[in-house]
């Protein structure tokens, strides 16, 4: 397969929708108002479908949840589910549907964030009664220091680190990536109300995959874990058999943020919860995040802080062209690493295989 890794949004989108057509797929875009990207063009969310027109089983890929993280998902959803076909090839009965660049601004931006310094994963939640995390407050002026006039790694570093030491890695990790909704210029900000893209999916949810009654759904992401591997982290299902069902699925490899076996410790909000909310009764979902890990932890903890102080003292168009920003490419999509992406696509095509192999076996009104 030729490398579907793209250099930008707009090849991203390019190559996505050429492959589609292709495909044979079924399009639809929403453009995000307001904004353009770098190069002035549409900052966008497709989707793609492939397969019958009501199908009793469906495949849903998401890519670009986290902007930047979308140069892996929409390579992944191109080269393998479009162009190598698995996506023609998923059964009579089975549907795939995918959801590309979810937050365009932060793809076309090199941003882990949306528009407005919203991270996507955690806006999926009652904004009237928000899950206030308390222990960020505690790390959020280490992380985005107050009236800094240039960005100073050395003295950031020294302060992740004796956090790191005072509270433990773990209880650091859950208080600064669990999700915020208090800081809005801060890291893992949840937002006040809902999301364009929010917006955007639920649309898709309601008009594209909520009358499936077996939902397989991969949210494709990158930043955490052992680099190379795509580890599959359960995101839910509300049947009692959810868990086990994606056990049968993608076996010994899953984790589980709640039950501490994951690289991601518990968040809130995530992008499944909507898939959730908006199925009838009886459907089956059964939801993973695939992450694959990249750089080591604090070294993408560090690009972050450093994109967060980036945007906050310099526009876009001057940001997305600042050295700083290697920082946070090298953290989310190695641009120079074949091993690396031959790793990904490898990994990918086994999971959406398992995938497919999952819902090829469900049976309509049973339990996985």
């Amino acid at each position: 397969m030729a490398d579907a890794f793209p250099s930008d949004y707009s090849q991203a989108r390019a190559d996505f929708l050429r492959a589609a057509e292709e495909a044979g797929a079924r399009l639809r875009t929403f453009a995000l108002p307001g904004h353009t990207g770098p190069d002035g063009g549409e900052l966008c969310v497709d989707t793609a479908y492939v397969g019958p027109p009501d199908p009793e089983k469906l495949l849903v890929t998401v890519s670009g949840t986290h902007g930047i993280e979308g140069f892996c998902g929409s390579a992944c959803q191109t080269g393998i589910l479009l162009r190598e076909g698995l996506a023609r090839a998923a059964g009579p009965a089975t549907g795939v549907l995918l959801v590309h660049a979810l937050n365009p601004y932060g793809f076309a931006y090199l941003r882990r964030v949306n528009e407005d310094n919203i991270d996507l994963n955690r806006n999926f939640v009652d904004h009237d009664a928000p899950p206030h995390n308390d222990a960020y407050d505690a790390v959020h002026a280490t992380l985005v220091p107050p009236d800094a006039d240039a960005f100073f790694p050395g003295e950031l570093v020294a302060g992740l680190t004796a956090l790191r030491d005072r509270l433990g890695p773990a209880t650091l990790q859950e208080a600064v990536t669990r999700g915020q909704y208090r800081h809005a210029d801060g890291l893992f900000y949840g937002g006040s109300r809902p999301a364009w893209s929010r917006r955007v999916f639920q649309t898709v949810v309601a008009e594209q995959i909520a009358g499936a009654a077996h939902i397989a759904y991969i949210d494709l992401h990158t930043g955490l874990g052992e680099r190379g591997v795509g580890e599959p982290i359960f995101r839910g299902g509300r049947d009692a058999d959810a868990h086990q069902r994606a056990r049968r699925w993608y076996g010994d490899a899953l984790t589980a943020s709640e039950l501490g076996t994951s690289s991601s410790t518990p968040i809130v909000g995530n992008t499944a919860t909507a898939v959730a909310d908006g199925l009838g009764p009886g459907a089956r979902l059964t939801a993973i995040t695939l992450e694959f890990g990249t750089r080591p932890g604090p070294e993408v903890l560090l690009a972050l802080c450093a994109d967060t102080w980036l945007h906050q003292h310099r526009s876009p168009a001057d940001a997305v062209r600042s050295e700083l920003k290697q920082l946070i490419r090298a953290a989310f999509c190695p641009a120079d690493d074949a091993t690396w992406r031959e790793q990904i696509r490898r990994r990918a095509r086994e999971v959406f295989g398992q995938a497919l192999a999952g819902l090829a076996d469900a049976k309509q009104g049973d339990a996985g």
